[in-house]
């Protein structure tokens, strides 16, 4: 819990300063999430991260880098791909995601190793100023890659922020 007031302020201050923005829906997102990681098991995490998803590449195609932490100093440093799927002509998104990044389990769950891959699906709702509200689920594991694989799953809550590049 420890990390949670300082990351939740920071989130704060980003969206103030970036609310003064021109232009939407030109480039990327800032997205900002919280949630409960290891959410399956007995014993979750409060975690919180963000995300750089830039403009469209085509197709829906958005490259993605991202950092989050846990209440129990775990984090995961990542880069992958998430693609936006309209919903027909409503203001409706899914976004299947892939990610592959760097894991520290700090005094949190060992994960196994620290080459780990993040899979998910987030259902959001696009604002006609191109904000995104909406749910994600996610899995990370290693892939076996290590002798260990316990994998872990995250329910989250997402905030997208249309940025200006």
């Amino acid at each position: 819990m420890r990390i949670l007031l300082p990351a939740l302020l920071f989130f704060v201050i980003l969206t103030q300063g970036a609310a003064a923005q021109e232009e939407t829906g030109k480039g990327g997102h800032l997205a900002m999430y919280a949630g409960s990681f290891d959410v399956l098991d007995s014993e979750s995490y409060v975690q919180v991260g963000a995300e750089y998803r830039f403009a469209d590449i085509g197709n829906g195609f958005r490259p993605t880098v991202g950092i989050n932490v846990d209440d129990e100093s775990a984090g995961y440093l990542y880069g992958g791909v998430n693609l936006d799927i309209p919903l027909g002509s409503t203001p409706f998104l899914l976004t299947p995601n892939f990610m592959v990044g760097l894991y520290t389990s700090g005094s949190g769950k060992d994960l196994g190793g620290a080459v780990e891959f993040r899979s998910g699906l987030e259902a959001s709702y696009r604002t006609e100023a191109d904000h995104r509200i909406g749910v994600a689920f996610n899995h990370i594991s290693n892939a076996s890659l290590y002798d260990r694989n316990p994998g872990a799953e995250a329910l989250l809550f997402v905030y997208q922020l249309p940025l200006p590049y």
